[in-house]
């Protein structure tokens, strides 16, 4: 039998919201997003995510009421912060409510699998990454859908910047469309 791992990301940059979903459901976890601290409580209502990763400085809204709001529920999902904007005064609070780590962007998956089992008062284990290799195929999904979000979803501008035929795009996204 197999942990039920749901996740909210909450992030309002939508190629990190995209790259971190991404991962996570390659690593099995049931993903929910929102981009806004509005339509991040809204979704957790309904989803009673296990595990979140929050952004703390949103264009609308700020990720310490999500977190605060998340702390308050049970039971409480394991909460990782995650700022360009780290304050050691921003960091005590949000442990205070409820998350369990914080770390500086950018972070990787297994950076942020890593800080949800962190232990209040040890040190985060360290991470032995071994060479990270991607297939080509891989690689060229990860490049097609950061354009994709880079240029708002435009197919026709994303496969200028990419060099390739609109009609070759347009088949690539029918076969594995972007979430």
């Amino acid at each position: 039998m197999t942990e039920d791992r749901h996740l909210l990301i909450v992030e309002d940059d939508p190629t990190l919201l995209m790259a971190l979903s991404e991962s996570f459901m390659s690593r099995g976890y049931q993903v929910t997003w929102a981009m806004t601290e509005e339509e991040a409580i809204r979704r957790a209502r309904k989803a009673r995510p296990t595990h979140a990763v929050i952004d703390l400085k949103l264009a609308e809204g700020s990720g310490l009421e999500v977190v605060s709001w998340l702390g308050a529920q049970e039971p409480r999902p394991k909460i990782v912060v995650m700022t360009g904007f780290a304050s050691i005064s921003t960091t005590v609070n949000a442990i205070k409510l409820g998350a369990v780590h914080y770390l500086a962007k950018p972070a990787t998956a297994r950076e942020i699998e890593a800080a949800f089992d962190h232990v209040a008062g040890r040190d985060m284990p360290e991470i032995v990454e071994g060479p990270r290799v991607s297939s080509l195929k891989t690689q060229e999904w990860e490049t097609i859908q950061r354009t994709m979000a880079e240029t708002d979803f435009n197919v026709s501008e994303t496969a200028r910047r990419l060099g390739m035929h609109r009609r070759t795009l347009a088949r690539k996204l029918a076969k594995q469309p972007i979430r």
